[in-house]
């Protein structure tokens, strides 16, 4: 049995703040929200979420929770997700415990999809998110330098849609063309933003 798309509403969840990390493939969105991580490590208000993943558990560079996807069924039916989406094949969970935190007023950082981003809408009154984007150019070079698909793959790929949010969300909008230092330093000036709005 496939479980329905429809989220489960989290009630508490008013006080903190729920962000949510998006951006193509290329821009550099798990580098910047690793970087993230480590400044922030030790502050017991920041909270960066550990997803559950159909995929293994070391392919690609994020730490995530691997799991089959009879496993990711049971958890849904469960309730042990507060939002769960599907993308490219893999099924993407993010662990219902993000309320406890939420309640306590702290602040909660999630790497999303654009495509689900409704879905943690519907869930999270408080909602913020940070679109992590880079020039064509610039996806391209670093898309080329995986080795996973042709020149003419990449270009369809990135020919596909636009690199902007769709849809009324409250939206943080962050270039990592240049320097991972200066996009480094973006970050984390955008969280420290949202930390000041909690209260």
């Amino acid at each position: 049995m496939i479980p329905s798309h429809e989220p489960h509403l989290v009630p508490g969840t008013e006080r903190g703040i729920m962000v949510v990390v998006v951006g193509p493939s290329g821009a550099g969105k798990d580098t910047l929200i690793n970087l993230a991580a480590k400044h922030f490590a030790g502050r017991p208000d920041v909270h960066f979420v550990r997803r559950v993943i159909t995929r293994d558990r070391d392919a690609g560079g994020e730490d995530h929770l691997s799991v089959s996807d009879g496993g990711f069924v049971s958890m849904e039916q469960s309730g042990n997700f507060a939002v769960w989406w599907e993308a490219h094949g893999l099924k993407y969970g993010i662990p219902a415990e993000v309320s406890v935190a939420l309640a306590k007023g702290h602040l909660v950082i999630a790497n999303g999809s654009r495509s689900a981003l409704h879905l943690f809408q519907a869930v999270f009154p408080r909602l913020k998110v940070i679109n992590v984007t880079a020039r064509p150019q610039v996806l391209a070079g670093r898309l080329e330098a995986r080795g996973r698909e042709t020149h003419e793959d990449i270009m369809a790929r990135l020919a596909r849609g636009p690199l902007t949010v769709r849809g009324d969300y409250d939206v943080t909008e962050l270039d990592n063309s240049g320097s991972l230092e200066e996009a480094g330093r973006k970050i984390i000036e955008t969280l420290n933003s949202f930390l000041t709005k909690i209260g």
